[in-house]
């Protein structure tokens, strides 16, 4: 039996709200497991810090990257330079100017970031979704990424995002940051 492509639709939309409100929900099991640390991203982020990742997309194509970052902090601003290295050889940077507006409230923007985002950081754990076009330079191919950043009790910090396109899932990306390089290339996804 077949069923109707808008019921599949909405069971998949009902899923995935399941998934992300559960995600969402005080407490986790990364927050009671890594204890309650407090984060604040303008701490975390000064100076250097360094990351690994891996973006991994529905369609099978994955792509690792390495990240060297450097967080400068002036009064209640951080602004976060994100030099990426891929596997192929590519090269890219971002910068996210972070505002903290309040206790555990920030804003943020990115030159690929549509708009602004709001983070928001309970405990050890920020959340933030923002809307990114892939293909500034041709046809709009906009997604939403979910993110969640949890500090661990061994002060690296691990960012889980799940991709979003018209509410499906279509990708996920993990990276992982370490004051060191060394320490970050130790816990690589």
């Amino acid at each position: 039996m077949t069923l109707p492509l808008n019921i599949v639709r909405s069971l998949t939309l009902f899923i995935l709200a399941l998934v992300l409100a559960a995600a969402a929900l005080p407490g986790s099991t990364a927050q009671a497991r890594d204890g309650n640390r407090e984060l604040a991203l303008e701490d975390f982020f000064r100076g250097k810090t360094y990351a690994y990742g891996r973006f991994g997309a529905i369609n099978g194509t994955t792509r690792k990257f390495r990240v060297d970052l450097t967080g400068t902090v002036r009064g209640n601003v951080l602004t976060l330079r994100e030099d990426f290295i891929y596997d192929d050889g590519e090269r890219d940077t971002k910068t996210w100017i972070f505002t903290r507006t309040g206790p555990g409230r920030y804003t943020g923007t990115r030159e690929d970031v549509i708009g602004e985002t709001q983070v928001r950081v309970n405990g050890n754990v920020a959340r933030f979704t923002y809307r990114v076009d892939l293909n500034p330079d041709g046809q709009p191919n906009i997604v939403r990424f979910h993110d969640k950043l949890t500090l661990r009790a061994d002060g690296t910090l691990r960012n889980t995002a799940l991709v979003t396109k018209f509410l499906l899932p279509v990708a996920r990306v993990k990276v992982n940051f370490a004051k060191s390089p060394k320490a970050a290339k130790a816990i690589r996804p």
